[in-house]
């Protein structure tokens, strides 16, 4: 499912239509405040448009409150973990064994614990001429942008509590980020991952409920750091 930044998608409202099972072609396997410039801006025209409205519907979603085929693997079943491998779009990550696939207006994949809402991984898209994520500005100045601007509401007081870069085995740059969001109801503290390739902008995003952090640090914290993407050799 590709988001167009020309073409954004229309506000969703959550009903039956808007999230529901869905088949997918995707494997999932058990495993184991800087200064804006002008790359700021351009990274927030990018990208606002298309994952703001996606973020309405999730939001709503999981204030609120459908699976996929797993493949079991025995040698890898211990961690506690699935692995989503979508080899059409190009990028994996590991999220927790429980969690469900869900289907949302504007983001590509999202998986969700069904007894806490606020714990879930979503992964999303838009094109982009641009070669790396270096393109758009250093990590913080890039962290910031989405967190203030892509990545939460208006009415959410927002925090970057950290940023860094990483490299992937193939030497792919990613740039990860931690960050809270509180409403009047909760707090959500949250860990993105984002990096470019196949003539793509992706961002992953996940975490949970400020009150359950202690517990689930170390699980948001390996889908993060688990989420790769590879180049498809029809790019």
């Amino acid at each position: 499912m590709l988001v167009s930044a020309t073409s954004p998608v229309s506000k969703a409202t959550i009903s039956s239509k808007a999230i529901s099972t869905r088949p997918s072609s995707r494997v999932a396997v058990r495993a184991s405040a800087p200064s804006s410039g002008s790359a700021g801006s351009a990274l927030s025209a990018d990208v606002s448009s298309t994952r703001r409205e996606a973020l309405l519907a999730t939001t709503a979603f999981l204030a609120a409150s459908a699976t996929s085929a797993v493949v079991p693997l025995p040698s890898q079943a211990k961690g506690g973990f699935e692995v989503l491998k979508d080899q059409q779009d190009g990028y994996q990550f590991l999220f927790p064994f429980g969690w469900q696939e869900v289907s949302i207006s504007g983001q590509d994949t999202v998986y969700k614990d069904v007894i806490e809402p606020l714990e879930s991984v979503s992964v999303s898209y838009i094109p982009t001429e641009k070669q790396s994520i270096s393109e758009y500005g250093d990590v913080k100045e890039v962290a910031y942008t989405l967190v203030r601007k892509v990545l939460t509401t208006v009415n959410q007081e927002v925090k970057l509590v950290n940023a860094e870069e990483r490299k992937d085995e193939a030497g792919r740059l990613y740039y990860d980020f931690e960050y809270t969001a509180t409403t009047p109801r909760y707090t959500r503290h949250s860990m993105a991952s984002v990096t470019i390739g196949n003539g793509k902008f992706y961002t992953l995003e996940t975490g949970s409920n400020e009150r359950r952090w202690g517990k689930m640090k170390e699980k948001i914290q390996k889908v993060q750091k688990s989420f790769t993407v590879s180049d498809r050799q029809d790019y």
